[in-house]
């Protein structure tokens, strides 16, 4: 895609990101959520040094951000990833350029392994984690539900060869 920028979210962002976490959740394949949660609860779960934004011409296209997996010092350099792109952007190549980006901006974080959960219906995503350098490590069965119905989810894993190989 031509003339993206990446560059940190800001709070101002929200309405944007907003609408495009949406509609994600609109396909019914992208996260087990079924409302975009208000700012304040979403910034609380998120890491505030690495989130970004996609955007082209003022406009944001797609975002990216990750989430502590948990609050225990020996998980400190293990972050899962959320990665949404608009349904106009889609197809374009914009979701490769965000995960790229945040694995290089992780690493500067001292983030050592990405991880990833993906349901099995959501195939574009799945080659998206594998042609960033993801490995799938398992399938947790029945993990949630969505909609009355249990889905499963495949999980994915980035080790960074430069943090954490030592």
């Amino acid at each position: 895609m031509k003339d993206i920028i990446i560059r940190k979210m800001l709070a101002k962002d929200w309405n944007s990101v907003a609408k495009i976490y949406q509609e994600g959740i609109d396909t019914g394949i992208a996260t087990f959520e079924t409302k975009v949660p208000t700012f304040e609860n979403w910034d609380k779960a998120h890491m505030s040094n690495c989130r970004f934004v996609a955007e082209q011409k003022n406009e944001i296209l797609g975002w990216v951000a990750l989430s502590p997996v948990s609050n225990r010092c020996v998980y400190g350099g293990v972050a899962e990833i959320s990665v949404y792109v608009s349904r106009n952007s889609r197809g374009k190549g914009l979701g490769k350029v965000l995960l790229e980006h945040i694995v290089s901006a992780s690493e500067q974080e001292g983030i050592w392994t990405l991880q990833s959960g993906v349901f099995p219906t959501n195939h574009v995503s799945i080659k998206l984690h594998e042609t960033t350098g993801f490995r799938m490590i398992g399938k947790r069965e029945r993990v949630g539900k969505l909609h009355g119905q249990w889905v499963d989810n495949v999980l994915f894993e980035r080790r960074s060869s430069v943090v954490g190989v030592d």
